[in-house]
C-alpha cells in the first residue's frame, strides 16, 4: 500500500530508531534528561523563543497555549477551517473554557483588517477577544503558506487590540523550505509556536512548544495537570533530533512531488479544481464519481489517501513515498479520472 492520506502516518526510518538506543536519558520532571533539555534548546532557537517544552502531540501544544493565553468566557480568533475548530474535540472550549471566533478566510488565511473588524468592544455582556490563532501551513487550504507581510500585517492588528498570538506550526518546516523564509521571522511576533515532529519530520512522537521563559513555565503547570511530565524522554526526544538534523531539507523533496500531482490533476476531465499546491499537500475536487468511490478505488489499486467531503479528496506527500510512488500515483489518477 502507498500510504498517501497523510504525513502523520510516516514511520522512523532504521537511522532514527538507532538514536533510541544510545539516548542519554533522566528524568524530565526534574529538567535531569539531557537528549530533551538539547530538543528543548534546538527548537526555542529555531523558533527564536526563550524557551520550549516538549510534548506528545501537536494538539497538546495548541490546546496547552490556549489554556496559557485565554481565561473562561475569552475568544480566540482562528481561520474557520482550522485543527483548532475542527480537529481538537471541542479542546478550547472542554479545557480552557474559549469560544472560537471563526474568521472566513482565503485558502486558510486572513488579514489584520480582518482581525480588526472582529474585535469586540470592552463590554461585560460581549466575550472578552483575547488571541489570534494562525496555522502555518495552512492544511484544509491545501497546505497554504502565509506570506510574511500577511502576517506580520495580522500580528500588528493583534498588537493593536491587546491581542495575544499563537503559531500552529504543524507543519511551519514546509512553509520554510518553500518559500526561503526562516522559522524565527515566521514566529517573530508570536507569542507563542510549536513545530511537529512527526509529520514531515518523520518521528514517531512528539512536537515542542516555545515561547517566553514565563510563558513556558505556565505552560508546565498545564502539562503536569493534564497528564504529568515523560519521564526518561530521552528516548523519544532523541528521534526529534535526529529528524532536525537529517529531515529538514528533504521536505523539498515532499513539495515537489505534491506539485507533480497538482499537475497532473489539473489537466484531468473527471477534476474540477485543484487548489494552489504550495507544499505537501493537494485538495482537488472530482466530477466523475464521489470521493468515497475514488477512494476505494484507489485503495483496491494500493494507494491510500482521503475523501473530505463528498466530491473532495486529499492527497500528502510525505518521508515515506518516493517518484516511483508519485509516478504510480499519477497513472492511477489519469486512468481512473480522465
Amino acid at each position: 500500500m502507498r500510504n498517501f492520506y497523510s504525513d502523520t502516518q510516516t514511520r522512523p526510518t532504521p537511522a532514527m530508531l538507532e538514536t533510541v538506543l544510545t539516548a542519554n536519558v533522566g528524568d524530565e520532571q526534574l529538567k535531569a534528561d539531557p537528549t530533551t533539555i538539547e530538543l528543548e534548546r534546538r527548537v526555542a532557537a529555531l523558533l527564536g523563543k526563550e524557551d520550549a517544552m516538549f510534548l506528545p502531540s501537536g494538539t497538546m501544544c495548541n490546546e496547552i497555549a490556549l489554556r496559557v493565553h485565554v481565561e473562561a468566557g475569552d475568544e480566540v480568533f482562528c481561520e474557520r477551517s482550522s485543527h483548532l475548530i475542527g480537529f481538537e474535540g471541542g479542546g478550547m472550549a472542554a479545557l480552557s473554557g474559549a469560544m472560537p471566533h471563526p474568521i472566513d478566510g482565503h485558502r486558510g488565511t486572513f488579514t489584520g483588517d480582518q482581525v480588526r473588524a472582529a474585535v469586540r468592544p470592552t463590554s461585560r455582556y460581549m466575550p472578552r477577544s483575547r488571541l489570534v490563532a494562525v496555522e502555518q501551513t495552512a492544511n484544509l487550504a491545501g497546505g497554504t503558506v502565509w506570506p510574511v507581510d500577511q502576517l506580520d500585517d495580522v500580528t500588528a492588528a493583534a498588537r493593536e487590540a491587546g491581542l495575544a498570538t499563537h503559531l500552529d506550526g504543524a507543519r511551519l518546516l514546509n512553509a520554510v523550505v518553500a518559500s526561503g523564509v526562516s522559522a524565527d521571522r515566521y514566529c517573530r511576533d508570536m507569542d507563542s509556536a510549536w513545530i511537529d515532529l512527526t509529520k514531515g519530520l518523520g518521528a514517531a512522537v512528539g512536537a515542542v512548544l516555545a515561547g517566553s521563559a514565563e510563558f513556558i513555565e505556565q505552560a508546565w503547570r498545564y502539562k503536569q495537570q493534564w497528564g504529568g511530565a515523560m519521564r526518561q524522554s530521552g528516548v523519544i526526544a532523541a528521534m526529534g533530533l535526529y529528524a532536525l538534523d537529517h529531515h529538514v531539507d528533504r521536505l523539498a523533496d515532499d513539495n515537489a512531488r505534491a506539485a507533480r500531482i497538482g499537475e497532473t490533476l489539473g489537466s484531468l476531465g473527471g477534476v474540477t479544481t485543484v487548489q494552489p499546491v504550495d507544499t505537501n499537500i493537494i485538495i482537488f475536487d472530482i466530477n466523475a464519481m464521489t470521493a468515497g468511490e475514488l477512494v476505494v478505488a484507489a485503495d483496491d489499486a494500493g494507494f491510500s489517501f482521503g475523501a473530505f467531503g463528498s466530491h473532495r479528496c486529499r492527497i500528502v506527500t510525505h518521508l515515506d513515498v518516493d517518484d516511483t510512488d508519485v509516478d504510480e500515483l499519477n497513472a492511477f489518477l489519469a486512468s481512473t479520472l480522465d
